[in-house]
């Protein structure tokens, strides 16, 4: 099933599936008990972009602090829970919005069962999660090893135990750090079922590795019309994982809005500190609700040109730079002035 074709599901005041915009998540690492930390760090995450914010809940003063930090956002809280089916139960009752369990782990059937009562009642969907790391000794006896046709048939076997208790507010995710196993498993998983998928590359690392295995697994995903929400996971500040997500969804065409930043790697011609400019071009960029391209060149001859398909470009050179509009020079500026004259553009655009 493609994204369209997928069931819609409502996480709080948000919808998935169904063709209705890819959501962007993150999780918080601080200690949900710490109401003051999480919310703060909830507050960055969503000022940063991210639409869902998922929470562990491990004991039982995380699930009642779910109620308060829950007071205090504007987006969808999701409850991750592991082995311990009352913290999914006191999660569900203190006002998370979703909850995250492997049904194979909590302590089996009837304590499902329970989870899912109070999911029924509360009208909370489920998201079923399956990593490669907890796949069933059975299956990676029956199919040699850990396999997408092993994730897909353990996920789908979840499933199905809780539909048979009567209920399909589900969400699904396959997780993997191998990225053409978790890209193949999608792919077979979208073929057994409508329920909507969460995607992401799991333990994909550090800024660097992480971005680059979450970049080729999440486009090879999506851009074959699979998953319905995403997140990009990143050994380091959360908000990384929004930029990069953001990014992502971008580049494939899958969302508008937002500066996009181009930039042009140095040479011998570079005469300013243009990685640092351009960094704070970024980091200016992202205060701008903008659906245009800003070029930063280092190299005031090639500039204008190669920045011809930005809506709006500066490039340095020995002492001044340039103010470019679709690669016409408009103005030459102090070097020193070019983030300052950047600014005044953008704050011009956005009126």
């Amino acid at each position: 099933m493609t994204r369209e074709q997928t069931r819609v599901i409502r996480i709080g005041n948000r919808a998935i599936g169904g063709g209705n915009p890819i959501l962007i998540q993150s999780m918080t690492n601080t200690r949900t008990e710490d109401v003051e930390a999480t919310v703060a760090q909830i507050h960055a995450l969503e000022k940063a972009g991210c639409e869902i914010i998922r929470c562990t809940v491990p004991t039982p003063e995380a699930a009642k602090a779910v109620k308060a930090i829950k007071e205090r956002i504007s987006i969808p809280l999701v409850a991750d829970i592991h082995f311990d089916y009352k913290m999914a139960i006191a999660a569900m009752e203190n006002g998370a919005d979703k909850i995250r369990i492997n049904p194979g782990n909590i302590g089996g059937k009837d304590k499902v069962a329970a989870v899912v009562s109070v999911a029924r009642e509360k009208n909370i969907p489920i998201r079923v999660g399956v990593n490669s790391g907890s796949l069933e000794k059975e299956l990676v006896e029956k199919y040699h090893g850990v396999t997408a046709e092993g994730l897909v048939e353990s996920a789908l076997d979840k499933v199905h135990m809780i539909e048979e208790l009567g209920y399909e507010n589900l969400v699904i995710s396959i997780k993997s750090s191998d990225v053409m196993m978790c890209v193949k498993a999608h792919e077979l998983l979208a073929e057994k079922t409508d329920y909507p998928l969460h995607v992401g590359i799991t333990e994909a690392g550090t800024i660097i590795s992480g971005n680059i295995k979450s970049s080729i697994g999440l486009s090879l995903i999506l851009n074959q019309g699979i998953g319905d929400t995403i997140r990009v996971s990143l050994t380091g500040d959360p908000a990384e994982e929004i930029k990069s997500a953001k990014l992502i969804l971008r580049t494939l065409g899958l969302r508008k809005g937002g500066i996009e930043v181009v930039s042009c790697p140095t040479c011998g011609r570079t005469k300013i500190d243009l990685i640092g400019l351009a960094n704070q071009v970024e980091t200016l960029a992202a205060q701008f609700p903008l659906d245009i391209k800003v070029a930063v060149m280092g190299c005031a001859v090639n500039g204008p040109g190669e920045a011809k398909e930005a809506d709006i470009g500066i490039a340095g050179g020995i002492g001044e730079g340039l103010l470019i509009k679709k690669g016409e020079i408009i103005k030459k500026v102090p070097e020193g002035e070019l983030l300052s004259v950047l600014q005044e553009e953008l704050e011009h655009w956005n009126g």
